[in-house]
């Protein structure tokens, strides 16, 4: 997958506190590689809770959001080494943090695992629904699609976002609604940055294997219960031909 596909922040935050009061700087970079042209620096000034001021890289200028904000811009916008130093952070500070976050983070991956079940409506008049569950996989970007024979498809596809499980791992679940056809064959098909290629999951309209164990199970305590009956019965016919009637008077 591209490294253009992702997309992430490193945050660096100072705060000052006195008398109540609160003033907040937040760096932040964003970026989708280590390449210096595709990282984008941010400095946010706070003040109780309340962002006043901002330099960010691709505006390449202070930016006020209040009256003292836009005082401040301007009064920075015209000093030419305030700009020089601003300026520079998205390669001193951001390249160097992004690079060992590359390092130590995205360079880190984990495999998704795929469970392709069905749904059956409560409905007659509704068509079938497949539902493709992609688990534990890092990092967070991921492309899940349907095949019909083949052929991916772009109709009746419904998929959620990928949900975080509060321990670095994702988690996402897309829906196919289907009328069977005979002979088909309908897959899910999983692209992330842990694969080399594509993970194809074909779906098999077989029973699931849970349901061929509880059928396993029923069928193994009918024909119990079936010789157990066939015992009872062959010990009372061989009791009832030992025994001797004695007629009543």
């Amino acid at each position: 997958m591209a490294s253009s596909f992702l997309s992430f922040s490193l945050l660096f935050i100072t705060v000052y506190t006195a008398d109540g009061f609160m003033q907040a700087l937040v760096y932040r970079c964003e970026f989708n590689s280590t390449e210096l042209k595709d990282i984008q620096f941010i400095a946010s000034w706070y003040f109780n809770k309340l962002e006043f001021l901002r330099f960010d890289s691709v505006v390449d200028k202070f930016v006020g959001y209040t009256e003292l904000g836009v005082q401040n811009a301007e009064r920075l916008n015209k000093d030419a080494a305030q700009l020089a130093t601003a300026r520079a952070q998205r390669e001193t500070y951001c390249q160097p943090n992004v690079g060992v976050f590359y390092q130590n983070a995205l360079t880190k991956s984990a495999k998704p695992y795929v469970r392709l079940r069905s749904e059956v409506p409560s409905s007659g008049n509704h068509p079938s629904m497949l539902v493709c569950s992609v688990y534990d996989f890092y990092p967070k970007q991921i492309r899940v699609t349907w095949l019909r024979d083949g052929q991916e498809v772009s109709s009746d596809v419904t998929s959620t976002d990928e949900m975080a499980d509060a321990d670095w791992y994702y988690q996402i679940q897309s829906h196919l609604e289907y009328t069977p056809r005979s002979g088909e064959k309908i897959s899910c098909m999983v692209e992330h940055a842990s694969l080399q290629e594509p993970l194809v999951t074909d779906w098999d309209p077989s029973l699931p294997e849970s349901e061929r164990n509880k059928i396993a199970i029923g069928a193994s305590g009918l024909i119990l219960g079936l010789i157990l009956s066939l015992a009872g019965f062959i010990y009372y016919k061989r009791k009832s031909q030992g025994r001797i009637l004695v007629p009543s008077n």
